[in-house]
């Protein structure tokens, strides 16, 4: 993609991006049109491939920069799923930054660590050695998580440790000579402990995931694995993971490790309790300049009535850890933002941060603490710290150059490197440049806005459907919660967007208002009043038919989903993957204080008889009669139990059709496990709000089911049918 990027006509409208944020917003109008001119120089004039599900799947992610220490070439990693072994293939690379050579792949980076409740990547940042020989990074190779080395010039990786405990965390001393690197409990008294457990009986109290299952019920760190509640709401971790860390050191000459005492111990990086106790508020984020004492930090900014936490935070530098007295960025380009990053730009007075805008768009500015002047640095259209799934990786930064991962709606992860003082961005690293151009060429995004009737201000990224005239305009399909990055299928990254606007249903990721209310049905509600007004909207343009609708989302997307069916007839079929507040949610958790606290915080609940008028308001397994569409069911093992006071009933009903899925929490990663919800999810709007089946004769079982479900929905809603009970 580098003709892209060094054209005169590409640099004319970088240039323009950068000095003028309002033609940025308008990139929409132009965009499509360039990039499939200029992308097509690239990738030659064959025809675009179609979209399918397993091309999104496959697409290669990025993250994880690190700068060398002279600034001249950066360490990265990619990922890509394997369908075929149903895991994901990571690969360390080492690039010059001045693009002149391609990436060199100098190590296998194992297979990704994950969260254990999300089930989403956990970032695995490498480390240079001083010499810039080697880089270090935690890697999960042969059943055991280690630190390892690779050659920066490709010659060669090897295990650093071999411990009988997995690596929490580790850091390389000054002068490369040495790294410590802290373990856990060993992975024997592990599985001794489960195995005691599983054969002495396991006592059931509030650290017990009930709903999960007991016994080696959900895979961390690639094996089955026994689980528990570590602390608030749902953090969980393996058994024994509350065993206090361990440190031990390698010496880098001779490979030998010791264990270290606690005066040996390096200095831990600074934290928010190490700061002055005076402060005016509690930093939520702070970085340390690496010349001085200075430090960059973030506050809480002014929380709004009815709100849980502020929208917007502050921006200020303290002289040194003792200071209680912030000095604040008085610029307006820094007030009143959703900033989401900060760092200081090595040997300079300036804090380099990140603004995440109310349309999930990335920016960054540099604020000189001296003289208080603030400097666009990037204005872009999407994200410069990741993509979907990997959407708060910091940029990586010399003196004068950002290695960020970028992504658009429409345009899959890549690495540049942008000049810090002219903005200049140059791509690195392009792996997907084939599907971005297929996109661009067929089914390309467009960033949209809206009101709704009370006047808030709606964001989302619309894939039109191919073919879509105002003549016959084509269904619409609603996805609500977040837009970060490339939009793959949305938040938990279930719904295959492009592909369902390539087969004809126009699909719509929604950004929802960023902040969190109190009042949990004023939350719910700003859901459904921004589909209805999108809808409503697009109709009257003739862009969409507004008889066929289809919605779908994870975790607040879902309750939101399930929330708009009960209090509105604009949706015909929809799509669940994730829990709301239900009895038997509620049964199952109920020994957990934490949790039994921000259900009555963030919720208003508390046990059933205790507050029922507020559970019939508020949960879906009371407002069954409210919900007339079909609805698919797409949920993990860890959560499918929650649901059932209202998914069993509609079942028995024939208005749903479940599916669970064996060792997933609450976002489904097994690549196989995504590829079947994603073309399972394509298949169920097309047959909704196309009618179309696919031929394939392995498909034909989900049809007949369908079919049976159309059956009896028709009926239903003609008044013969029965939706108002059992």
């Amino acid at each position: 993609m580098e003709l892209f990027h060094q054209s005169a006509a590409w640099a004319a409208v970088t240039a323009r991006m950068r000095l003028d944020p309002s033609f940025r917003k308008r990139r929409t109008r132009w965009f499509p049109a360039l990039a499939l001119v200029l992308g097509m120089a690239v990738v030659g004039l064959s025809p675009a491939e179609a979209i399918s599900p397993r091309r999104l799947l496959e697409v290669t992610d990025l993250g994880n920069p690190v700068v060398s220490p002279d600034g001249r070439y950066v360490a990265f990693r990619a990922e890509q799923a394997s369908v075929e072994r149903n895991t994901y293939d990571t690969t360390w690379y080492v690039q010059g930054l001045d693009g002149k050579s391609p990436p060199l792949r100098v190590a296998d980076g194992g297979v990704p660590l994950r969260e254990y409740v999300n089930g989403v990547g956990l970032p695995s940042p490498a480390v240079w050695s001083p010499d810039e020989k080697w880089i270090y990074y935690r890697a999960r190779l042969d059943g055991r998580i280690s630190v390892w080395r690779a050659a920066a010039d490709g010659s060669g990786a090897q295990a650093v440790t071999s411990d009988p405990a997995d690596v929490r965390d580790f850091a390389l001393n000054a002068d490369g000579q040495t790294l410590t690197y802290s373990v856990g409990a060993n992975r024997e008294d592990v599985v001794a402990a489960e195995e005691a457990e599983y054969y002495g009986g396991i006592r059931i109290d509030d650290t017990v995931n009930i709903a999960a299952g007991l016994f080696r019920s959900s895979k961390f760190d690639g094996r089955p694995a026994t689980q528990r509640f570590l602390g608030d709401w749902f953090s969980m971790g393996p058994l024994l993971a509350k065993v206090p860390d361990h440190w031990k050191a390698v010496d880098l000459s001779t490979m030998t490790t010791r264990g270290l005492s606690a005066s040996e111990l390096l200095v831990p990086p600074l934290t928010p309790a190490d700061l002055a106790p005076g402060l005016p508020a509690a930093p939520t984020r702070i970085a340390r300049s690496p010349g001085d004492e200075r430090i960059a930090l973030l506050m809480p900014g002014k929380k709004e009535r009815g709100v849980l936490t502020s929208r917007y935070v502050e921006l200020a530098m303290l002289p040194d850890r003792r200071a209680s007295h912030p000095i604040r960025c008085m610029a307006e380009l820094c007030r009143h933002k959703d900033i989401t990053g900060i760092q200081w730009r090595p040997g300079t007075d300036e804090i380099l941060f990140t603004v995440t805008d109310y349309d999930r768009t990335q920016s960054i500015y540099g604020w000189n603490v001296i003289t208080g002047m603030v400097r666009p640095i990037v204005l872009s259209n999407g994200l410069v710290s990741g993509s979907q799934r990997y959407w708060d990786i910091p940029c990586a930064l010399s003196s004068n150059t950002l290695v960020c991962v970028a992504a658009e709606a429409d345009r899959p992860p890549r690495l540049e490197a942008i000049d810090l003082k002219s903005g200049y961005r140059r791509i690195l690293f392009e792996p997907n440049k084939k599907l971005e151009a297929d996109i661009a060429a067929t089914v390309p995004a467009k960033l949209i806005h809206w009101k709704d009737a009370q006047g808030r201000e709606f964001t989302g990224q619309l894939f039109e459907a191919r073919g879509a005239s105002t003549e016959h305009p084509p269904p619409l399909f609603v996805n609500f919660y977040n837009c970060y990055g490339f939009l793959r299928g949305g938040v938990g990254d279930e719904w295959p967007l492009a592909s369902l606007a390539e087969g004809g249903i126009s699909a719509l990721c929604i950004n929802a208002v960023p902040e969190f209310r109190l009042d949990v049905v004023a939350h719910y509600d700003q859901g459904r009043s921004a589909v209805e007004s999108v809808v409503k909207l697009l109709a009257a343009e003739g862009r969409i038919d507004r008889t066929r609708v289809g919605m779908g989302g994870l975790s607040y997307g879902s309750e939101v989903t399930l929330w708009t069916m009960a209090h509105s007839d604009v949706v015909s079929a929809a799509s669940v993957s994730g829990i709301s507040v239900t009895p038997t949610y509620y049964l199952f958790n109920s020994l957990r204080n934490a949790f039994r606290s921000s259900l009555r915080e963030m919720w208003q609940l508390g046990a059933p008889d205790e507050t029922p008028k507020r559970w019939k308001e508020i949960s879906p397994a009371y407002q069954l009669d409210r919900i007339k569409a079909p609805i698919l069911f797409q949920l993990p093992e860890q959560e499918y139990r929650m649901t059932l006071d209202y998914v069993l009933p509609l079942e028995r009903r024939h208005q749903a059709d479940i599916y669970a899925f064996p060792d997933e929490p609450h976002i489904k990663f097994q690549p196989r496990h995504k590829l079947a919800v994603y073309e399972r999810n394509v298949d169920w709007f097309r047959f909704w709000l196309e009618g179309y089946q696919d031929p394939s004769p392995e498909k034909a079982g989900q049809y007949r089911i369908w079919r049976g479900m159309k059956g009896r929905t028709s009926r239903s809603r003609s008044g013969t049918g029965a939706y108002h009970g059992s």
